[in-house]
């Protein structure tokens, strides 16, 4: 039977590490072992699942995982983490046989850094994980970007960055974030999480989002065409696509103008845009 961490093992085993968690990676871990259940129920994970876990720290959630997944792969940048890791698995009464540890950065992360690993024969490949919150939207769309043959991404993340990354056209909170997602995955925020749960405390409210993903909508040239839109397009949010599209087009008037023949109000701003739109936008291109 797998153990699982609580507040003093998790500040023992930083102790013993010499770890003082850093604000510059992020570091807050989990110290509440129910915590880390809701999220591998969320994910609803099994043993058919080959879960990717980006920034496992101390293990507390990594266990959790290995109580229900078929293989967990955790991608940790610190090195005196990733090294650990495989003990505390041990320790704890997991199977080690079932956890690869990477050493490197998440940002870094590509597909063949898990097919080298030659884990074959899953149903499904999920990704689950504590995002540290400094680097999250960018590890989202590397990993969206990187694997072709994702399932679905649980992580908990900063609440207002879920929130934008939820967030639907016409709402205050959506933005190049939520559009770009939104090429490869439906986004929902499925549970809030208090800020008790994390050793040291942040003063910021979290949130677990998931991320269901889908087939992309086109093609790699289309995703950069559509994702330089988007760019464009939220660059100066008080600023009419005519405007901040203008460069694309050659002008204002001829912005004006191939928008309206695609059937998009050129004085409409970003905000209003589904991803549809850009996607019609980047067809001209």
């Amino acid at each position: 039977m797998i153990k699982y961490l609580g507040a003093k093992q998790i500040r023992d085993l930083a102790k013993e590490l010499n770890l003082k968690p850093t604000k510059k990676l992020g570091q807050n871990f989990v110290i509440d072992s129910n915590t880390c259940r809701k999220i591998v129920d969320l994910a609803n994970i099994s043993k058919s699942d080959l879960v990717i876990e980006i920034g496992p720290g101390l293990g507390s959630l990594t266990l959790a995982l290995l109580d229900q997944a078929g293989h967990v792969v955790a991608v940790e940048i610190d090195k005196r983490l990733s090294d650990q890791l495989l003990e505390t698995v041990i320790e704890n009464g997991a199977d080690k046989n079932r956890l690869t540890i990477l050493n490197m950065d998440a940002l870094q992360l590509s597909a063949a850094d898990i097919a080298n690993q030659h884990l074959g024969g899953f149903k499904s490949i999920k990704v689950v994980a504590n995002l540290p919150y400094n680097i999250s939207v960018p590890v989202i769309i590397n990993l969206l970007e990187n694997f072709n043959n994702l399932n679905q991404i649980t992580v908990m993340v900063q609440t207002e960055v879920a929130q934008r990354l939820a967030a639907k056209a016409g709402n205050k909170d959506y933005g190049a974030p939520s559009a770009k997602v939104a090429w490869w995955a439906d986004a929902k925020i499925v549970s809030k999480i208090s800020r008790k749960v994390f050793w040291p405390e942040p003063n910021v409210d979290s949130s677990i989002i998931q991320l269901s993903v889908r087939k992309s909508l086109g093609s790699e040239k289309l995703r950069r065409a559509c994702f330089q839109v988007i760019d464009l397009a939220f660059s100066t949010r008080r600023k009419m696509l005519r405007s901040t599209l203008s460069t694309l087009f050659g002008s204002v008037k001829l912005a004006e103008a191939r928008l309206s023949e695609i059937g998009i109000n050129p004085t409409l701003r970003g905000e209003s845009l589904e991803i549809k739109d850009f996607l019609k936008i980047a067809e001209l291109l």
